[in-house]
C-alpha cells in the first residue's frame, strides 16, 4: 500500500491515496492526535474504519435502506457495511484517490465518479491535507461534473485516542436521537446525551452514536496530558459524534448533513452543473 508522508518541523502525518484517502497517522512531537492506523489494516477490506481519518462524499453517515427519489428518478444505493441495512458514508471511502500534487508539508488527492444506476451524478472530488506547525488542515470539495442538478454531502471521519482523563466539550442547539438501526428520529436538548458544553469525559458505558446540529463548529479534546486538541470546521453546521462503549477511541465527525437527509424535508444540498461544495476541517494542539 502505497503512503505519503508530509511534515513540517515535528508534525508529521501519512496519508494512503489507495485506502480511500485516509491519513493514516498525524503525530506531533512523537505523539499521536488520532488514532493510528494498525498494520494489517493494508489486507483488510474494511481498512478505513481503522484508519486515523477519511473522507466521506458524495454523502455522510446513513441513506435508510440505500433508497431515495431525486429529480423524477428512484435510486437504490448498494449496502456496503456488511449487513447493516442502510448505506453508508458515500463512496470515496472505499474507492483509491489519486494523486495531484505533493510537496514536502502537503498533498493533494482527487477521486471521480461517473454516474451510474446507483449515483446517476458524475463528480470529481478533491482531498487537501497540509500540516501546520501544531497540526493538520483537511479541506474536502465536490464539484458536480453532469449536466443537471445533484444531491451533495461531505464529511471528513477522525478518530481520536481516548485513554482515562481525556474530556470533550462543544456547543450545538441540539442531538437528534435516533432509532435502534441508527437513523435521526427526533430532536432533543443538546444536553440530552450529556452536557458537552461544560466539557466532560469522554468515557462511557453506553453507546453515542448522534448528530449534533447547529454546532458553532469548534470542538475542544482536553488530553490526559494536561494539552488541549482544538477543532475547527468551516462549512460544517453539523457534528456526529460516535463514542463506542468501553473502547480506547472516538469520533467527531463535522458533516454538511445529518443522516438520512436527503429523505427528510431539509434534504441535502444541491449543486448545479459545475458547481462545488466544500469542507475544511483544522486540528491544533494547544
Amino acid at each position: 500500500m502505497a503512503t505519503h508522508r508530509i511534515a513540517r518541523g515535528d508534525v508529521e502525518a501519512v496519508l494512503s491515496p489507495e485506502r480511500g484517502g485516509s491519513v493514516l497517522s498525524l503525530r506531533v512531537g512523537g505523539v499521536d492526535l488520532l488514532r493510528p492506523t494498525p498494520a494489517h489494516v493494508a489486507e483488510d477490506p474494511r481498512g478505513p474504519l481503522e484508519t486515523a481519518c477519511f473522507p466521506l462524499v458524495p454523502y455522510t453517515n446513513r441513506i435508510a435502506a440505500g433508497r431515495f427519489d431525486f429529480g423524477g428518478r428512484r435510486c437504490q444505493l448498494p449496502l456496503n457495511f456488511g449487513d447493516h441495512p442502510h448505506s453508508l458514508h458515500g463512496f470515496g471511502w472505499t474507492s483509491p484517490w489519486q494523486v495531484e500534487d505533493t510537496g514536502e508539508d502537503h498533498v493533494v488527492l482527487s477521486h471521480e465518479r461517473r454516474g451510474d444506476g446507483a449515483w446517476p451524478w458524475a463528480y470529481r472530488a478533491q482531498q487537501r491535507a497540509r500540516v501546520t506547525d501544531n497540526g493538520i488542515v483537511l479541506s474536502l470539495s465536490v464539484e458536480n461534473t453532469s449536466d443537471e442538478g445533484m444531491p451533495a454531502g461531505l464529511g471528513l471521519h477522525p478518530y481520536f485516542p481516548s485513554p482515562p482523563g481525556t474530556h470533550l466539550r462543544f456547543q450545538s442547539q441540539g442531538v437528534w436521537l435516533s432509532t435502534p438501526d441508527l437513523l435521526p428520529e427526533r430532536l432533543a436538548p443538546a444536553e440530552t446525551l450529556g452536557d458537552w458544553s461544560a466539557g466532560r469525559p469522554v468515557a462511557g458505558e453506553a453507546l453515542i452514536d448522534h448528530c449534533y446540529g447547529e454546532w458553532d463548529g469548534r470542538a475542544t479534546v482536553a488530553l490526559a496530558s494536561g494539552q488541549e486538541l482544538r477543532m475547527t470546521a468551516r462549512g460544517a453546521p453539523f457534528l456526529h459524534v460516535y463514542r463506542p462503549p468501553d473502547q480506547a477511541f472516538f469520533c467527531l465527525e463535522p458533516v454538511t448533513h445529518m443522516p438520512d437527509a436527503i429523505n427528510r424535508p431539509k434534504g441535502m444540498d444541491v449543486l448545479r452543473p459545475g458547481c462545488t461544495l466544500e469542507l475544511e476541517m483544522t486540528l491544533a494542539l494547544a
